[in-house]
């Protein structure tokens, strides 16, 4: 079956395999050619081609088209092909199902064989002895797979090739199955028959049933545990990862918050003078100490790692020491497994000899079941003993997972401490199993003998033993896994330690830069000390001038002091001027030429002081440039703010030089008062000399305010002021003499007095007015700056508030977001919550249910208990050895209920407590939503008042700015370049800042907030504070600037009003000196048009200050829609960037692709080269072989089908190759024109390609030739082979018939002579016994040997017959084939020799096809390296293009953006200028009315003359000299307003010019960037024209290409097509022939096969009956594995469902658990104990008598418990005190000082005292006390506190007695469990001691329960089955008591039921019964009992 089912395979296989490899073939084909059009229709569209490229295209979109529908032609004919193949297929597939069905239908045959054997089967195990262990559990282990696979794999028929081989594979291994399960029948069998012989009963083998289904039970949660285990550490390793991933991160964070806390502190050093350096040391100090907490916490940290390390290091150790304890076990149970082996063989022998000698062992039987019962308890024992080594191997297991899932670093070191606790106690448990396991082995060798008469029965027992320690070596392959696990976590903890090393080490790197960071502040530090010294030293250079400039001004005053004085002397030498009036007349036209010489001075002045504030102006641009420029680095801004000092020091010396001045002012009109005083006399002369000292005091006056606005010149200015003082001192020496001259005059003709004086007026008129003009040009000089100064401190500080504004509101954003994303975090956790809640309320739901199940159920076993009551009560029924066992098991599943029930209470608990935190946790989570949406309800509220107040503040500043652009521009003409640096710089922090502010909020809309972008945020939010405290800076700065300038200025304004004051002081001193009403009410009426003046000034203020505010809000409009554009354009540019990166990666992508493709090719070619070359020489090798072996045969259908599929795979697989021929074509085409230079080399590597080409599909055509012929002759070989073996067994068989005929005739004819060969010579023979037999018996006897022999012949005759005709047909094939064998030979030599050709051939081309593929490889390396270059440069340029066209459209925007701005400013200078000329009008009238002030103070003077002239009488000549004056006045007025008109026309006039120079500069620049766009026009032109003519070449070059390519294809297709038809027609005529010479094979194979066919009948009988056998095992065996695999299904089933109940029960005894006691436990155990006695009443009748005893102590000991139970605790200690008492006088003399102590302890007298007391005898039995307490190991059967004794130190008094009691309750003699140190016959005298070893289950469960619960009732406990129903020991301090009731202590163990066999529990039973009838009873059982003595 497997052998033919395997044929199928594989036929089906290799015609899946050709249709696969079709189809594949078509897709690659399809996909390739799909690429080349997409590359070629990539090529073609790359640039617009003219008309004639367009023709070419189409031209070549035809070629392509006929290629596309030949290729269509061809995927038809492979479809066509593809659906003859599934025809095919579908018929294969057809008689397969066919085949199956047939097969399926045997199955069920067999199945119900199987059954029917089954039955039998069971009949034989219930008849037969406990046989072997696969009786109950082999056929479930041996039948594991199912039978569900069968007919899986023919659902479709379309199968895979891979399906095809896994069902093959599946079948033998169901064939394997079927053999194994044959030889298992066979065993089974045997078994039977051999049971049957025995004949004995076998009550174990429902014990083994069970102990095999909790093996199969243990090996499904084993396999479960594995599965949890292995996903348990997925989750861990998954946990460490993220745990190490957020460690990491925080790291990083941590670093880079110092980093940035470093570069702060860096900043806050740059920015800090001299002021800043004490918090700056601060700082680094805190620095320091925060570096140092740091690396103290890394020392931390790194300690604890080490810790963790070293305890996981200890655990490992731990763990290694029990690997190696369980690798000592592991060689032990190897050692009883080939000890049990041997026992097994031994044991069929003496099967053997048992069957041979059983009638005579019969009586032996009897004797030796007795001893049987020991050992077979021993063999129970042990496998109890490997059950408990499963369950802590499991345990061991259990806690490795824990201890996997707490290895989380420092938080879990209790619980690692805590696993490393419960290992060392398991490596203890282990140990003390060790021992008991080395103890058995021991006993095991002592009673080898005995066993071996019981081995029979132990063969299941060691088959389980084999079992278990399978189990054993699985779990502990589980403990190696876990101990891998453990070092894989190990070996992460020190990847955890190399990160934080690594971690340590970048620490220490940033303690390195942050030293070097302070180094370098400390250097700067030192520089800016450096340069403070030099600014000192400056300073105090300035200081030094100040103090020459104030020398200079005392010796002015020195020099005035002696103008004075020599006034005086003009006073003496009056009489001396009058005589040189003469010569002072012609000194008067030397005056006149002097005046036009100082008045020309005076223009070069002015000149001069407009040049000097044209270079002030300059020298102001290049600080705002390199302002600007350095603006960047602090180290500047600090130069900036000491230059702003410096200034302020300046302004303050100028300040100080005004007082001076107006010192000296008052000084001159002090001694004007003077002169007019001592003047009386010569009044004209004090006139002129008044005037002279005024226009002096003037000069000076003019001197200062040029050193106002000539700051920084101070060298040039002081030279200035001494030229004037020379001047100065020149005009006084002319001015005496004038006065002299005029003095002198006056006495010879007032006349020519007057003219002079006229004169003299005139020019000391001209030069008030000069002095007036120059005045009010400094006042409006240091007005328009105080205006520049406020405009540019209100500017910084509504930019500052802006800035500030801004930075708020981002953080506000930031803050809301991280609010909602903080929200939106706790919004999930609340929705898992309230999951999780609704889970457990489901679960809740559940339990509630299932409580309400269970309490009716309990209910319903109160009713049983009580029914059970009445039926006891009634009759006391016998109880045999069944009730006890069905006791104990009851007893144990009671246990097992509680300790369910117990869990389940904790769980129920621990849900409930769940489910309150969350309850709450809801609660506060609703509050905190609540809370929450109210924060966000004020959020919003504030953040819409905040937008509202915000887009106030912005349309407040907005107008501000607008006003400022208004002031800036009309600042502009006064400061030329001032104003628009000053701009820009404004609008760049402000277009920064604003720009900043958009980016930021953009990228928060836009992006989600993830963990890198929150971490961006927190940088630009450093950033931004940075950004804050540097603004903060500069505005305290700016302020305190702003304060000092405000502080000059007050000041200055201050000493201007002072002045007026003093002025106004001095005209009401004149006025008040001359009594004159008149003047003064003309003075008032001046002063009131004065004040109407200020108020008309006040209101153009007024009106100047809201233009300016317009102005203001325009700037802000224009910077908001600026800021616009260049957010806009920052998108573009964006946006731009991100498809440039799209463009590039997908071209890259495109040309990786291609190259790998190509690489891909040409590695397949040269595989396929190197298959053929290799298949090539291994079909000549096998050729060689068969020329020279076997004979040539026929061929079949079969086979020639087979060939026919391999020449149409050949066929396409040369199609094939062509295609990746034109593939690699195509490819290196399209690499060509990428690189020129090796376009020659590709052809010639194409042509050679070519040629290896058509020599590799020869190779193919010669190879598949080859193939056929080989096939052909292998077929013929295995046929004739067949047939040949066939003849051969025939043969053979007649010939031993021959012999076996003859050896008869032999033995009948033994007088016959040795030569009966023909038949004449048998009768002959026959005739000589007929007269030597006398007897009629003889005579028929030899008749019937006579016909047998008649019969024999004439069968020998037809087999010689049939002999001859196979001998001559044999000939006459030997002949046929001898011929065909020449024919084959002849054809064979000339494929010899073509093969040889070939072989030299294909050496040759071997040679060339590596050759050229290693230059291919290199030409392939030098293409691709070109062409990366290629792609880089391309790269490069289009990076370059897309950079220009960028830089192109922002240039473009900026222009358009420029020439709005232009625009603009045209706008605000044409109203600048109207402005500036509305001041020209104003500052006009202004100079007109201080002349009309100059001409009323003139007229009061000479009316003050004319007074005094009236007094001496002199009216004439004053008339005179008032008409003059008069005269004078109208001229200078004309001569003041042609002026005015002359100076308006000149400034209107320089305002057209620089308006006209400022167009003609924007002209240029226009014609610069129109000349550049122009050429940059002709280059893009230029090189598209080259790209252009460059594409049209190579796209030529390819269509030339394209064309040459497909006519060489044509060629090959015309060649190809010609080779396909001359193959064809071959095989055509060789099918023809291979067809005839198969009909004359066929024709011959039919007349032997009828010949044959009568010899083969008998044996086709025998193989019928074989195969009917063999098909009735199979069934049998399949059957079998379908019932096992059902049995397996419903096991699985009941399992889910037991786990579904156990879950619901869970619930249940969670809330039953505060509700029920432990009494209804008792209940249930009673109903379970009625059951069982209902079953068991036959055996209750034998211990009716002793059961009637006990009846009468249990009622009263459940009285005595129900009046403990209602009685306190508090009496259990005086019964105890009083069973003590008792106790202490039924004890033995030697035990009583134990008891005395124990009494003395509970009533409280001290250790001393008790041992003064009993120092008289100090014999002590520690027996007695060591049982008591549980301490000796012997006598205590039942303590599961044997490995950690900690119950001892934590138990009471009470407790350790009940444990005493219990010790003393249990019988001498040893239950079925007893230990091999124990094991003595009943009489012996060690029965007294009870048993040391306590079975293995007890102690796993005590094991298990001992830590978690304390209040287990030890009463509920099951026993053993020694232990009896009423104990007559007295349990605990209530005296007698029932063992189901309701405890007394409450820690005590609690046990597993062991289930027994039933001998051992009718023996111990009776032996329980013995001792409970035996004298041997406690004091404490009854007050009947309490004479007995105690133990």
């Amino acid at each position: 079956m497997s052998s033919w089912l395997g044929g199928l395979g594989s036929g089906l296989g290799q015609s899946l395999g050709q249709v696969g490899g079709s189809l594949a073939s078509l897709t690659g084909q399809i996909s390739n050619f799909t690429k080349d059009m997409l590359m070629e229709g990539t090529e073609e569209v790359e640039a617009d081609l003219p008309n004639a490229r367009r023709k070419e295209v189409e031209a070549i979109h035809t070629i392509l088209r006929s290629e596309n529908e030949r290729l269509k032609k061809l995927c038809a004919d492979l479809e066509e092909k593809h659906e003859a193949s599934e025809l095919q297929i579908k018929q294969q597939s057809m008689n397969y199902r066919h085949q199956l069905q047939q097969k399926e239908v045997e199955i069920s045959h067999l199945k119900a064989r199987q059954i029917a054997l089954q039955d039998q089967l069971l009949k034989l195990q219930s008849a037969a002895q406990p046989v072997d262990s696969r009786a109950g559990g082999g056929p479930a282990a041996t039948f594991g797979y199912g039978l569900s696979h069968h007919a899986s794999g023919f659902h479709d028929d379309d199968m895979d090739f891979g399906d095809i081989i896994s069902s093959q594979r599946e079948i033998n291994r169901l064939s394997n199955e079927v053999s194994r399960l044959e030889s298992e029948v066979g065993h089974w069998r045997h078994i039977a028959q051999t049971s049957k012989a025995q004949g004995s009963d076998s009550s174990d083998q429902s014990e083994i049933c069970k102990l095999q289904n909790i093996i199969k039970e243990l090996k499904q949660t084993r396999s479960q545990e594995i599965d949890n285990h292995q996903h348990e550490m997925s989750v861990l390793q998954n946990a460490h990862q993220q745990k190490l991933t957020e460690i990491t991160r925080r790291h990083r964070e941590e670093l880079s918050d110092y980093e940035d806390r470093i570069e702060e502190l860096e900043n806050l050093l740059q920015q800090g003078g001299p002021g800043i350096a004490v918090t700056d040391h601060s700082k680094t100090q805190e620095m320091q100490k925060s570096i140092q907490v740091l690396q103290a916490e890394k020392v931390e940290s790194t300690k604890k790692i080490e810790e963790l390390e070293n305890k996981i290091k200890d655990i490992s150790r731990k763990l290694s020491s029990a690997e190696n304890d369980r690798d000592v076990l592991r060689r032990e149970q190897e050692r009883l497994n080939v000890e049990n082996r041997q026992i097994l063989e031994e044991c069929e022998s003496l099967k053997l000899e048992c069957s041979k000698l059983q009638p005579y062992s019969e009586k032996q039987s009897d004797t030796m079941t007795e001893k049987e019962r020991i050992p077979q308890s021993l063999s129970v024992e042990e496998v109890f003993r490997l059950q408990q080594a499963l369950s802590d191997a499991e345990n061991e297991i259990k806690r490795l997972s824990n201890l996997n899932q707490d290895n989380n670093l420092a938080e879990d070191n209790l619980k690692l401490k805590m696993h490393v606790q419960v290992l060392e106690k398991e490596n203890s448990l282990l140990n003390q199993e060790k021992e008991e396991l080395h103890m058995s082995l021991s006993k095991l060798n002592n009673e080898y003998e005995v066993v071996k008469s019981t081995a029979a029965r132990d063969v299941d027992l060691d088959s389980e033993l084999c079992n278990l320690r399978r189990n054993l070596e699985a779990k502990e392959q589980e403990l190696n896994q876990s101990i891998n696990e453990k070092e894989i976590l190990i070996a992460e903890l020190e990847e955890l330690d190399k990160q934080n090393q690594e971690a340590t080490k970048h620490m220490i790197l940033i303690k390195d830069q942050l030293s070097k960071q302070q180094n370098e502040g400390d250097n700067t530090i030192s520089k800016l000390k450096k340069d403070l010294n030099d600014e000192k030293t400056r300073v105090h250079q300035l200081e030094d001038d100040k103090m020459n400039i104030t020398r200079e001004l005392d010796v002015q005053k020195e020099k005035l002091i002696q103008s004075e004085l020599v006034l005086n002397d003009l006073h003496l030498s009056r009489q001396k001027l009058e005589d040189k009036v003469d010569d002072l007349v012609d000194q008067l036209n030397k005056s006149h030429t002097q005046n036009l010489s100082i008045q020309k001075e005076n223009f070069e002045l002015q000149e001069h002081i407009k040049r000097k504030e044209e270079e002030l102006s300059r020298v102001r641009d290049e600080l705002t440039q390199f302002l600007n420029q350095d603006s960047d680095s602090n180290f500047k801004d600090n130069l900036l703010k000491e230059r702003e000092a410096e200034v302020r020091n300046l302004k303050q010396n100028l300040s100080e030089i005004e007082r001076l001045n107006e010192n000296l002012k008052k000084v001159a009109f002090d001694l004007k008062v003077e002169n007019e005083k001592l003047n009386l006399a010569c009044e004209d002369v004090r006139h002129q000399l008044e005037e002279s000292l005024a226009s002096n005091s003037l000069i000076a006056v003019e001197k200062n305010a040029v050193v106002e606005a000539l700051k920084l010149e101070k060298e040039q200015l002081e030279a200035e002021l001494c030229q004037a003082k020379k001047r100065l001192l020149e005009e006084a020496s002319k001015y005496e003499q004038t006065i002299e001259e005029l003095s002198h005059a006056r006495h010879l003709s007032t006349s020519a007095l007057q003219l002079d004086h006229e004169h003299l007026i005139k020019l000391n008129q001209e030069k008030d007015f000069e002095i007036t003009e120059l005045k009010k040009n400094i006042e409006q000089m240091a007005t328009d700056h105080k205006e520049t100064k406020k405009m540019l401190s209100s500017s910084l500080e509504e930019q500052k508030q802006l800035t500030q504004l801004v930075n708020e509101k981002e953080i506000f954003i930031e803050k809301l977001k991280e609010r909602s994303s903080e929200l939106q975090e706790e919004l999930n956790k609340y929705t898992q919550a309230l999951r999780k809640n609704e889970i457990l309320r489901q679960t809740i739901e559940e339990k509630d249910r299932s409580l309400g199940s269970m309490k009716e159920e309990n209910s319903h076993l109160k009713e049983e208990l009580e029914r059970l009551r009445e039926q006891q009560s009634r009759a006391a029924p016998a109880a045999g050895p069944k009730t006890l066992d069905s006791i104990t098991e009851l007893e144990s599943e009671v246990n097992q209920l509680n300790i369910i029930k117990d869990n389940l209470e904790e769980e129920i608990k621990h849900h409930q407590k769940i489910i309150e935190d969350q309850n709450q946790s809801k609660i506060q989570l609703l509050q905190s939503l609540q809370e929450q949406k109210k924060e966000m309800d004020e959020f919003r509220y504030q953040h819409e008042q905040m937008n509202t107040t915000h887009t106030q503040l912005f349309l407040e500043k907005d107008e501000q700015i607008k006003n400022l652009q208004k002031t800036i521009e009309q600042i502009k003409t006064q400061l030329h370049e001032e104003r628009p640096d000053v701009q820009t710089e404004n609008s760049d922090i402000f277009q920064e800042t604003k720009v900043q502010g958009l980016h930021i909020e953009n990228g928060s809309e836009k992006h989600d907030l993830s963990k890198a972008e929150t971490e961006r945020l927190v940088k630009g939010i450093k950033e931004r504070e940075l950004e804050i405290k540097l603004l903060n800076e500069k505005n305290i700065s700016l302020t305190k600037q702003i304060d000092q300038l405000s502080k000059d200025e007050v000041g200055k304004l201050t000493q201007i009003i002072q002045q007026k004051d003093l002025e106004i002081q001095a005209l009401h001193a004149r006025i008040s000196s001359t009594s004159y009403p008149q003047d003064v009410v003309y003075l008032q009426q001046q002063l009131q048009a004065y004040a109407m003046e200020r108020e008309q000034v006040l209101a153009v203020l007024s009106e100047k200050t809201r233009e300016n505010s317009h102005l203001k809000t325009e700037y802000h409009k224009m910077m908001d829609i600026v800021a616009a554009k260049e957010a806009a354009l920052n998108k573009l540019q964006d946006e731009n960037k991100k498809l440039f990166t799209r463009f590039e990666s997908s071209g890259q992508d495109m040309f990786r692709e291609t190259i790998q493709n190509l690489s891909r090719i040409i590695r397949e070619k040269d595989i396929e080269i190197d298959a053929l070359s290799q298949k090539c020489q291994t079909l000549l090798t096998v050729l060689q072989a068969s020329n020279s072996g076997n004979e040539v045969g026929g061929v079949n259908s079969n086979q020639f089908e087979e060939l026919l599929r391999e020449r149409d795979k050949l066929k396409q697989q040369v199609k094939k190759m062509e295609e990746w021929k034109q593939q690699v074509m195509t490819t290196v085409q399209n690499m060509r024109h990428e690189s020129a230079q090796l376009q020659e080399e590709l052809h010639q590597l194409q042509a050679q390609v070519l040629v290896d080409s058509s020599n590799s599909s020869k190779l193919q055509v010669d190879y598949t030739g080859l193939i056929q012929s080989y096939e052909q002759n292998e077929t013929k070989l295995k046929n004739f082979g067949q047939e040949l073996a066939q003849v051969q067994h025939s043969i053979g068989q007649l010939c031993n018939t021959k012999d076996l005929l003859l050896g008869k005739l032999d033995i009948i004819s033994p007088q016959l002579s040795p030569e009966p060969s023909t038949a004449s010579q048998t009768a002959e023979s026959l005739r000589t016994v007929k007269s030597d037999v006398s007897s009629e018996s003889s005579k028929q006897e030899i008749e019937a040997l006579r016909r047998s022999l008649e019969e024999k012949d004439a069968t020998i005759r037809t087999l010689q017959e049939n002999n001859h005709r196979l001998s001559d047909s044999i000939a006459a094939s030997s002949e046929v084939e001898r011929k065909e064998h020449e024919q084959t030979d002849s054809e064979m030599r000339l494929l010899k020799e073509k093969q040889e050709s070939l072989q030299k051939s294909l050496k040759e081309k071997d040679l060339l096809i590596k050759a050229k593929s290693d230059q291919l490889l290199a030409l392939n390396e030098n293409l691709t390296n070109k062409v990366n270059e290629n792609e880089l440069l391309r790269q490069a340029v289009t990076n370059l293009k897309e950079r220009t066209l960028i830089l192109e459209m922002d240039i473009c925007k900026l222009k358009g953006e420029n020439e709005k701005i232009i625009e603009t400013s045209r706008g605000k200078e044409t109203e600048y200028q109207a402005l500036q000329e509305t001041n020209m009008k104003f500052s006009m009238m202004l100079r007109e009315k201080e002349f009309e002030c100059h001409s009323l103070k003139e007229k009061a003077v000479a009316f003050e003359q004319l007074l005094k002239e009236k007094e001496q009488g002199k009216t004439g000549e004053l008339n005179q000299l008032l008409n003059a004056v008069k005269s004078m006045q109208e001229k200078t007025v004309m001569f003041q307003q042609e002026r005015d008109q002359v100076m308006l026309a000149l400034k209107q006039k320089q305002m057209e010019n620089t308006a006209v120079q400022n167009e003609v500069q924007h002209l240029r620049d226009k014609e610069l960037r129109l000349n550049q766009e122009l050429e940059r026009l002709r280059n893009h032109l230029l090189e598209s024209e080259d790209s252009y003519t460059r594409e049209a070449l190579a796209a030529e070059d390819r269509e030339a290409k394209l064309r040459k390519k497909v006519t060489v294809l044509e060629e090959k297709l015309v060649s190809s097509s010609n080779a396909m038809e001359n193959a064809s027609h071959q095989a055509s005529l060789q099918v023809e022939s291979l067809q005839e010479q198969l009909n004359v094979v066929s024709k011959q194979r039919d007349e032997t096969v009828l010949q044959l066919s009568l010899s083969q009948e008998q044996v086709k009988q025998y193989a019928l009956s074989l195969s009917n056998l063999q098909m009735v095992l199979e069934h049998f065996q399949q059957e079998e594995k379908a019932m096992y695999s059902a049995e397996l299904e419903k096991h699985k089933q009941l399992v889910a469902e037991w786990k579904r109940k156990a879950e619901n029960l869970e619930g249940k005894l969670v809330s039953l658990q505060e509700r029920l006691d432990e009494a209804n436990a008792a209940l249930d155990s009673a109903s379970r104990l009625t059951e069982q006695l209902d079953l068991k009443e036959e055996q209750i009748e034998e211990l009716k008598k002793q059961n009637e005893l006990q009846q009468e102590m249990l009622d009263d000991v459940q009285k005595k418990l129900m009046n403990l139970v209602n009685s306190t605790e508090g009496k259990v200690d005086k019964v105890l005190m009083r069973n003590l008492f008792t106790g202490h006088f039924h004890t033995p003399k030697h035990q009583r000082h134990e008891v005395l102590r124990l009494m003395g302890s509970i009533l409280g007298i001290k250790k001393e005292e008790m041992d003064q007391l009993l120092t008289e005898d100090q014999g002590g039995v520690t027996r007695w006390m060591t049982g008591w307490l549980g301490g000796g190991s012997k006598s205590v059967p039942s303590t599961p506190l044997r490995p950690s004794q900690q119950s001892l130190l934590n138990s009471s008094f009470s407790e350790l007695f009940v444990k005493f009691l219990e010790t003393e309750s249990h019988p001498s003699v040893p239950p079925p469990k007893l230990s091999v140190h124990d094991m003595k016959p009943l009489d012996s005298p060690g029965r007294r001691k009870p048993d040391t070893s306590t079975p293995e289950s007890f102690k796993d469960t005590a094991e298990s329960r001992a830590g978690r619960r304390t209040d287990v009732n030890p009463f509920l406990a099951p026993r053993s089955a020694a232990v009896p129903l009423i104990n007559p020991a007295g349990l605990g301090p209530g005296g007698p008591g029932h063992l189901l009731l309701k405890p007394i202590s409450d820690v005590l163990p609690t046990f597993t039921p062991l289930p027994t066999p039933q001998d051992c529990c009718e023996e111990s039973s009776q032996l329980a019964l013995q001792w409970l009838g035996g004298p041997r009873l406690s004091p404490c059982s009854s007050p009947r009992l309490g004479s007995a003595p105690l133990e």
